[in-house]
């Protein structure tokens, strides 16, 4: 059994005891450290070389949750780190600011606790979670393509240069839909790792690292 190892970023005592509590039942999670800031989460990071998942807040002081997942996706891509921003506010400015910084989820503070654990377990697979209100400011921000910043629509489609095979446009459509490999995989009747695959491909072709840069790039150049 391959254990989940989780480094907890909140700077209410309480929540961390909280969180804490509910994964200490789990036989595949463990929660190896904690930090009440970003700062502190920055320094205990340096010292880990496992994969971890990293639940954290937004709203904290000497620096942000949104500031430690975007150092952490520019400058720590070294470390298999996985980042599940775990916040009370599911306003459509901290959702997409997340997205933008590259966490790999987002959760309400008031989910369930089988929701919990369904994000934690797909996150730390390599796949992303969304709960369904946070879903929902995704859908509408980037696959239909609004973003935070103002765009000229009126402005012309760029001219395609990737050449998309037809099924990297298939996966492309449905990871915008915002579906994990394991469903993609089911719906074209492939292998979630043939799914993994080409998706990395994907990406790759494309040079992006997040749905929010994919999204602006198949909007830009009409891939979909």
């Amino acid at each position: 059994m391959e254990i989940i190892n989780v480094v907890l970023v909140d700077d209410h005592v309480l929540v961390r005891d909280g969180i804490r509590a509910l994964l200490e039942d789990q036989n595949d999670i463990k929660v190896i450290n904690e930090a009440s800031n970003g700062k502190d989460a920055l320094q205990i990071i340096e010292s880990i070389t496992t994969p971890i998942v990293l639940i954290v807040d937004i709203r904290m002081p000497e620096m942000t949750g949104i500031e430690l997942v975007t150092i952490l996706k520019e400058k720590h891509t070294e470390k298999d780190i996985k980042t599940l921003v775990l916040s009370m506010h599911d306003s459509e400015e901290y959702v997409v600011q997340s997205i933008q910084a590259g966490a790999d989820g987002y959760l309400l503070k008031g989910s369930s606790k089988e929701e919990f654990l369904k994000a934690l377990h797909k996150i730390a697979s390599g796949d992303k979670y969304f709960t369904g209100d946070v879903s929902d400011i995704i859908m509408n921000n980037f696959v239909n393509g609004k973003t935070t910043q103002k765009t000229n629509t009126t402005s012309k489609k760029s001219e395609n240069p990737f050449k998309l095979t037809k099924r990297e446009t298939q996966i492309l459509q449905l990871v915008l839909q915002l579906k994990n490999n394991k469903d993609i995989g089911e719906e074209l009747k492939i292998s979630k790792r043939t799914v993994e695959v080409h998706r990395f491909n994907l990406m790759k072709k494309l040079n992006v690292k997040n749905i929010m840069e994919l999204n602006q790039k198949a909007n830009e150049y009409n891939l979909i």
